[in-house]
């Protein structure tokens, strides 16, 4: 950089005074430097080297000077260019302030009505440059200059200079135009004719950033942050921060919607939009994801108090939040996982690497392999600390103790293991081991075939994984039971509790509910032994909460589920009233939407306020404590209740994140598989459903969510493929619904896959096995109206609507219309009929 500095002194000597670097970007070297001849400061920008190499001077000149007509309050001019002893370089006003990015970095948050100025200002800049046919095509808070608390876009036209001169050559020298968190699909791509509305998705991903904090979409890699636009929805903002209100919202997602075609077409239009806003008003908007809430919010049912049950939430549910945090951490916050009596934290891991048995060290490059893989996979879990590599190099030496490696690293969990060859395979063993001990607390062998040992590895490194997550987590809750009581008599009767209630589990999945029943009762008795041996210890009372749960939930029906709520509610209350605790909060808010849920109270109010209180308490403990991934299981249905859908989305990728141990992967999955195929995430919802078949074979929703996806225009229909799923189905399911399910879902897969005759003969057949007993809301008969679309049977799936309808005046059907379930024929004439009661 100092040989570039005096090459770049010398030719400009005489016009410009280079004063010293200011910084340097992905494209340029930029320089302090002083007018000469306007006797003022200005920034020098620089292309670096290898790319003014690629790109020829004379065309980047020609293309940069077409910049030099934009002449707006809100873009930084641009004063000169040239080359100067070989470098190309560019001039602009030097700025004195800040960028946007280092204002956000300071406040966090901006307020609303700053981040829509600031946002409407850079809109403005966009539409004057638009009009002019340039695009930015690297907007993001670093090119936006703060200057008397207004926005100014800088190195305008700079990004198009340079792709425009340097063509099909810009991959060649390795520089992206762009940046990756803030990229549109399109460009992420590789698109060649981008439009504007490249720079509207990256404005609505900076007023995302501007209001939340953070930006929309984070990943490990580029690439990974790449995958995740063009992928997935945009977590809504209103769940981080409440005071967004939904039109503000809708602004993002239009602004951010995947396909150009639904984002707004100008800068004008999204200038229009902000407007509104700051007026008090609703803007028409054009993206999916926004639409999809307008309707819902313009078809909501009619009934007052389910009409007023969303604002209610939005105002008093933060307040109730707010309480309940305060309520938490006031008595002394929540367990975690961490160092447990001042010793060392069995989260902090160390992964020493493998050791090759083989005479010769034939493997050692299997071992460092499976070795950096499983470091590089733990690191990427949220609630984990794994030492780098370069961290636990220097502990090759299998004869070091591994307690002292553990004291050196400060890691209260340390992972070792072996490769070998077993005949013609290789058998990877892993061993989990405490810190502070150096003894074993569980190991694990994996052997495969030699010959696939390379195609396999990720598959190793991923299985080795899960099995020292839940192994890990297992000893943590073991371990955290032991420091939080003195009592050994208290620890040993709780422990027994809970291998009881896992029985009880066991018990329900093989229809054996007496037994069932007895289990959960013994466990309860033994928790309240555990109270007595230790009054200060919170376990065993949250625990008899949650006995008391299971014995609704999987047990009692209807009314008879009542005493055992209000008897879990009494455990969670002395819990939070005499220790508070994030987990007595999870509790309460679980059982109140139970409560909700089974419709205990007629009286609409009372149903109000439970659903409240119990999304209050839900998202309280999961502030207090982000790892309590079954409270985001619940938020996720509370907020599928409430059509937020998108919300509900969130909340199971949150709870999926924050699994440290696995300890709800398989209910997470379930979850964000249908979250993502309600919001026709297609690619999404394939994604968590192989998860979800490779990590649980035997979870009969993984074998249910490949018929779904066959059923819907995710994947291709196949005919053979869904009848051997259908077998599948019932080898692992008894339950007459799922099992009738199944066979409505394999008419309609026949059907999609031209059969319509033979699918109309299975509609039938499935039909007679409906039975008021297991299906009284005649959800089954809902499902074969939808599949009745596949082969176009509109009529009669309009008449299965009705029929449906006529079994459950309370619901309005209008809800559902808007989604893409009914795409196909909400233009149908007789469609009136179902959302209208024509």
């Amino acid at each position: 950089m100092d040989a570039i500095l005096e090459r770049l002194r010398k030719a400009l000597e005489g016009r410009y005074s280079v004063e010293g670097p200011l910084g340097e970007g992905g494209m340029a070297l930029v320089y302090l430097a002083r007018d000469i001849k306007h006797d003022r400061q200005v920034a020098v920008k620089v292309l670096r080297p290898e790319l003014a190499a690629s790109l020829g001077a004379d065309r980047f000149l020609r293309e940069i000077q077409i910049t030099a007509k934009l002449q707006h309050p809100h873009i930084l001019p641009l004063y000169d260019s040239g080359d100067a002893d070989g470098l190309l370089f560019y001039v602009m006003p030097f700025v004195e302030g800040e960028s946007l990015s280092e204002y956000v970095a300071r406040e966090k948050q901006l307020s609303i009505d700053d981040a829509l100025r600031i946002t409407r200002e850079v809109a403005e800049a966009l539409g004057h440059a638009h009009s002019y046919g340039l695009i930015h095509r690297d907007i993001k808070p670093e090119n936006i200059m703060m200057s008397g608390g207004h926005a100014i876009v800088a190195d305008f036209g700079i990004a198009k200079a340079v792709s425009d001169a340097g063509g099909g050559q810009m991959t060649q020298t390795g520089t992206t135009i762009g940046t990756p968190a803030y990229m549109s699909p399109e460009q992420a791509a590789g698109a060649v004719d981008l439009d504007g509305r490249t720079d509207l998705y990256s404005l609505g991903c900076m007023l995302y950033e501007m209001l939340v904090g953070q930006i929309p979409f984070t990943g490990p890699t580029a690439q990974a942050i790449i995958a995740r636009h063009t992928m997935d929805q945009v977590p809504p903002p209103n769940i981080m921060r409440q005071s967004i209100s939904p039109e503000l919202e809708d602004v993002i997602f239009c602004a951010m919607a995947k396909s150009p075609a639904d984002r707004f077409r100008t800068a004008h239009e999204m200038i229009d939009a902000l407007k509104t806003i700051e007026t008090g008003g609703m803007p028409k908007l054009r993206s999916t994801q926004a639409r999809q809430r307008q309707s819902t919010m313009m078809l909501a049912p009619p009934t007052p108090w389910r009409r007023a049950l969303v604002p209610a939430l939005s105002a008093l549910g933060a307040v109730a939040v707010a309480i309940a945090i305060w309520q938490v951490f006031l008595t002394g916050g929540p367990q975690r996982p961490g160092a447990i009596d001042g010793g060392l934290d069995p989260s902090r891991i160390a992964v020493l690497y493998f050791q090759d048995l083989t005479p010769g060290g034939e493997l050692s490059y299997v071992a460092d392999g499976l070795t950096e893989g499983l470091i590089e996979r733990l690191q990427t879990v949220r609630g984990l600390t794994v030492i780098s590599r370069n961290g636990v190099a220097p502990f090759r030496d299998p004869q070091t103790p591994r307690d002292s490696i553990a004291r050196v690293l400060e890691t209260g969990s340390v992972v070792a293991g072996t490769v070998e060859r077993v005949g013609a395979d290789i058998r990877v063993t892993a061993r989990l081991i405490e810190g502070e001990s150096g003894a074993d607390i569980d190991r694990a062998n994996f052997q495969l075939p030699e010959a696939g040992l390379l195609a396999a590895q990720d598959s190793v490194v991923e299985t080795v994984s899960r099995f020292l997550r839940q192994r890990l987590g297992e000893e943590v809750r073991a371990r955290e039971a032991r420091s939080a009581t003195a009592s050994v008599e208290a620890w040993g009767l709780l422990q027994r509790a809970l291998r009881l209630k896992k029985d009880a589990e066991l018990r329900v999945a093989a229809r054996e509910y007496d037994a069932a029943a007895a289990a959960l009762d013994e466990a309860d008795s033994l928790l309240a032994l555990a109270e007595a041996a230790d009054a200060e210890w919170v376990d065993p009372t949250i625990e008899r909460g949650w006995v008391a749960y299971r014995r609704a939930a999987q047990l009692e029906e209807g009314a008879a589920a009542r005493p055992w709520l209000e008897s879990a509610m009494r455990h969670a209350e002395r819990a939070l009233a005499r220790w508070g605790s994030a987990r007595a909060l999870e509790l309460r808010g679980t059982v109140r939407y139970r409560q909700w849920d089974l419709k205990l109270s007629t009286d609409p109010d009372v149903q109000r306020r439970l659903l409240e209180s119990a999304r209050a308490d839900l998202e309280a403990a999961v502030q207090a404590d982000p790892t309590l991934a079954q409270a985001r299981i619940t938020l996720s249905l509370l907020f599928y209740d409430l059509e937020d859908v998108p919300a509900a989305l969130l909340a199971a990728q949150r709870g999926y994140e924050e699994d440290a141990y696995l300890e709800n992967a398989d209910d997470l999955l379930n979850r964000m598989f249908w979250g993502s195929l309600d919001l026709e995430n297609f690619g999404q919802a394939r994604r968590w459903c192989d998860e979800g078949s490779r990590r649980f074979p035997r979870d009969w929703r993984f074998v249910s969510c490949r018929l779904w996806l066959m059923a819907t225009p995710a994947v291709e229909a196949n005919a053979a493929e869904a009848w051997q799923l259908r077998a599948r189905l019932d080898s692992l399911v008894r339950h007459p619904f799922l099992r009738t399910q199944g066979d409505y879902l394999v008419a309609g897969i026949v059907g999609r896959a031209g059969m319509a005759d033979s699918a109309r003969s299975l509609f039938l057949a499935a039909r007679q096995q409906v039975r008021p007993q297991f299906d009284p809301e005649l959800e089954l008969i809902s499902l074969e109206a939808y599949l009745r679309t596949l082969i176009g049977d509109f009529d009669e799936s309009i008449d299965l609507l009705k029929r449906v309808g006529a079994a459950n005046p309370d619901h309005d059907f209008r809800e559902a219309a808007g989604t893409w379930w009914w795409r196909s024929i909400r233009d149908h004439p007789r469609f009136s009929e179902v959302v209208g009661g024509g």
